[in-house]
Formats: structure tokens, C-alpha cells, sequence
């Protein structure tokens, strides 16, 4: 299996718009001026030299690349970027017939070899093909992972990074993942990476090593044995081509002057509200489930939800179970952001 992402994707997409951006720090996020309230989208390896991240503030980011430039997010141009390069990949044979193409997101997808494939060679070789048929095609650089599995060419990517060609198999899993910590894995953040620290789980073999009844014990029958096999590189699902569909929209918006006055709030709720049902009106199906988020100054964050009567799709009814959310929250910080996720029923078949 093979797992392509491409680099930097936003900041190469708005470089090529802007050839003369070429080699200079690049921010991408919110409106693009760092003096106003929002997170980084993405920064150009340049960027990323000056300690630059994504989710950073831009502010934050101001101060440590002053002489960056920040731009606005674009989300027409990265689509159409996109669409360009996950039609130049599904275009692709491997093996003499067409790949398995899995879109994961803007700029990463997996491929796989297709069913009554022939000869398929040396993975690394079409692994280069790829990366110079993308770049041939919408003139933007790739990495590609090569992987026995969808875990390993996943990880392998981000050795790959960037413009290069990387292979993790269980031939060389505890050698490269062996001594690295946990988070190191597809699938681990920070917050798990604590919970197994605490039970003396540091490093990928610790994981693989560890009793796997006690991490059900501790972190639940399902996560407990999941974490176990992550540990040992082991993944058994496979490239599925099945079109994505979402389980919910949401909208958020962060005010540059807080929101003191709750009337305020209930009728950003309104707004937001009815932006995300303009959002699932467009996949056809009603809400099931509401929620909200709130962001408090400083930056202390509470979500709440609520599951409908019957489902609907009515912005009236749910901008107003929307705003009832707000009976549930503390009053007493002003508001810097406010967030409204709408989870819609199945589609017919399930998902």
C-alpha cells in the first residue's frame, strides 16, 4: 500500500499563485493579518524554521517569523488544487490496472493495488512515477509512504517528507519505530500518550511489549487492544474507495472583539446555526443532534449537545435548540469564539 501527501500543500498552492514567495517564511490563516484573532492553517517549511506551526495563533506566529508573510485561507483554490491532484492519482494503473484510490482529506490519499493486477515491481519506482506525475500535472511536490499495511505506509510518509520516497514493513518496524515515543503512531496525540505513560509506556516497543488485558483495563475493551496493535505496527483494513460521507457540519467563527452581551451570543448561535443547515441541506439529510462550542475569554473551552426529537432540517427549530444550549453554560466570561456542529441521520444503507 501507498499513502501520498502532498508538501505543505496550502502554502505550495498559494506560492504558486505568488511565484515570487518562493523561499520565503509563508503563514497561511483567518483573514491573514496577524494582529487579528485566528490559528495558522499551514506554514511553508520556512515558516516552520521559526518554531511556526499549525493551530498556532497568528499573533504567536507574528512574533516568532516577524518577517513572514500571512495570507488569507483560500478554501476555493485548495479544492480545486485538490480535485487536480486526486484525479491525476486516480488516473494511475499499478500493475497494469487502475489503483484504489482512498481520498483522506485535501491533500493525502491512499492507493492500492487494484483486483487482478499483474506484475506490480518495485514499489519505490512507482512510488517516484507518482510523485512525478503529480508534479507534471498541478506542478506541486508529494511524498509517498510505502507500507505491507495502511498504518506503516502512513508513517513511512513522514519519513519520506519532503519530495521523498520512504518504506516501513515489518522487516524494519522495530528498528525505525522501535525506540521512538508513542506518538510517533498514527493514531496517538498527547493526551493518550500521557494515559499509557502513566502505566510506564513511553516508547513503540513499551506498546508492543505491554499486556495488552491491562490497556483494556485501563483505557477500555476496544482503545486498550487497538493501542496494543499499534504498538506492533499491526493493521489489517484495507484502501476502501467507498466515497466519504460526512457525519456532520460545523461552522466556527472567533470574534476579534469578545462578546460581552449574551443577546449577542444567542443570535451569533442563530447565524451560525443556519450557515451549517445551508451546509446539510446540500448532503440531504436532516439533523439528529446539535451542538455547540464556546470559547471563553482567555481561552478556556466547554462544548454541550443535545439529540433531537425527531430529526429536522428546520433553521428556525435548530437555531433555537441550539441557542437552549446556551442555558447550559456559565455566563460569567465574555465570548471569543463560538462554534455549531449539526450531526445528520444515516444516509440510506449506513455509512
Amino acid at each position: 500500500m501507498l499513502h501520498v501527501d502532498l508538501d505543505q500543500f496550502i502554502a505550495a498552492v498559494e506560492v504558486l499563485r505568488r511565484p515570487e514567495l518562493a523561499g520565503l517564511p509563508v503563514v497561511v490563516g483567518g483573514r491573514g493579518d496577524p494582529t487579528e484573532r485566528g490559528v495558522v492553517s499551514t506554514a511553508s517549511y520556512e515558516a516552520r524554521e521559526f518554531g511556526v506551526g499549525s493551530g498556532m495563533p497568528l499573533r504567536l506566529a507574528a512574533r516568532k517569523a516577524p518577517e513572514a508573510v500571512f495570507l488569507p485561507v483560500d478554501r476555493e483554490a485548495y479544492d480545486e488544487a485538490s480535485a487536480a491532484v486526486m484525479a491525476t492519482l486516480r488516473s494511475l494503473e499499478w500493475g497494469g490496472v487502475p489503483v484504489v484510490l482512498e481520498v483522506l482529506g485535501w491533500d493525502e490519499a491512499f492507493l492500492g493495488a487494484g483486483e487482478d493486477h499483474g506484475d506490480l515491481g518495485d514499489p519505490r519506482e512507482f512510488a517516484e512515477h507518482i510523485r512525478g506525475r503529480v508534479l507534471e500535472a498541478t506542478r506541486l511536490h508529494c511524498s509517498v509512504g510505502i507500507g505491507d499495511n495502511r498504518l506503516r505506509a502512513k508513517i513511512a510518509t513522514d519519513f519520506g517528507k519532503p519530495r521523498g520516497v520512504w518504506q516501513l514493513t515489518e522487516d524494519n518496524w522495530v528498528e525505525v519505530m522501535g525506540e521512538r515515543p508513542t506518538t510517533a503512531l498514527w493514531g496517538i496525540g498527547q493526551k493518550t500518550a500521557k494515559k499509557l505513560a502513566a502505566l510506564g509506556i513511553d516508547t513503540v516497543t513499551q506498546l508492543a511489549e505491554s499486556d495488552a488485558r491491562v490497556l483494556a483495563a485501563e483505557l477500555g475493551p476496544t482503545m486498550g487492544p487497538w493501542f496494543h496493535r499499534l504498538g506492533r505496527g499491526v493493521d489489517s483494513s484495507p484502501v476502501d474507495a467507498s466515497p466519504w460521507v460526512p457525519r456532520a457540519h460545523g461552522r466556527e467563527e472567533t470574534f476579534q472583539a469578545d462578546l460581552e452581551d449574551w443577546a449577542d451570543v444567542a443570535a451569533a448561535v442563530r447565524m451560525l446555526t443556519r450557515k451549517v443547515v445551508e451546509d446539510i441541506d446540500r448532503e440531504g439529510r436532516p439533523a439528529a443532534r446539535v451542538a455547540i462550542k464556546v470559547r471563553f475569554r482567555p481561552f478556556i473551552t466547554v462544548s454541550r449537545s443535545l439529540t433531537l426529537p425527531a430529526p429536522t432540517n428546520d433553521p428556525d427549530l435548530l437555531a433555537d435548540a441550539a441557542v437552549s444550549l446556551l442555558d447550559r453554560v456559565e455566563k460569567d466570561r465574555a465570548v471569543r469564539l463560538l462554534g455549531v456542529r449539526l450531526e445528520m441521520t444515516e444516509p440510506a444503507g449506513g455509512y
